[in-house]
């Protein structure tokens, strides 16, 4: 049974992130030198990853949201189911639904799985987040 995650409070609960998504990660916020990002995002970002468990990209449990995965996510708030892929900030493009891991979205999805619920400070306030499936890097999208 999955629990709502509350993102705004200590306290929250690990989330699991691959070892080379982790490194990749930790490099990007290295390099950002308060150049046009805003701050206290990358400062959410960086406390994501403190807490995360780093496990082998094989060890990741299943339906847990990754670089490249692709995640149906309702806003339980709006109302509103659309399907993202998590992404690096040079491969971004919201339009197409490649969100970037440095957006809030972004960042609010890492690490968490199929059935979470994620609430997030967005901009124009708390967004709650259901994570309603999850496919890997590595799944062909199937349409019907």
């Amino acid at each position: 049974m999955n629990s709502t995650v509350m993102h705004l409070a200590a306290g929250r609960p690990a989330i699991f992130v691959a070892e080379d998504d982790a490194k990749r990660l930790t490099f990007l916020l290295s390099g950002d030198r308060g150049g046009g990002l805003d701050q206290a995002h990358l400062h959410e970002l960086r406390g994501e990853l403190e807490r995360a468990i780093i496990v082998a990209p094989d060890d990741i449990p299943p339906g847990v949201i990754t670089m490249h995965s692709v995640a149906t996510v309702f806003d339980v708030t709006g109302g509103s189911r659309r399907e993202v892929t998590l992404v690096y900030p040079h491969e971004a493009s919201p339009v197409a639904g490649r969100i970037s891991v440095l957006a809030p979205l972004g960042t609010a999805l890492l690490g968490y799985r199929t059935g979470d619920e994620v609430d997030w400070l967005m901009p124009g306030g708390v967004r709650r987040l259901r994570i309603e499936r999850v496919r890997g890097p590595d799944e062909v999208a199937v349409r019907h």
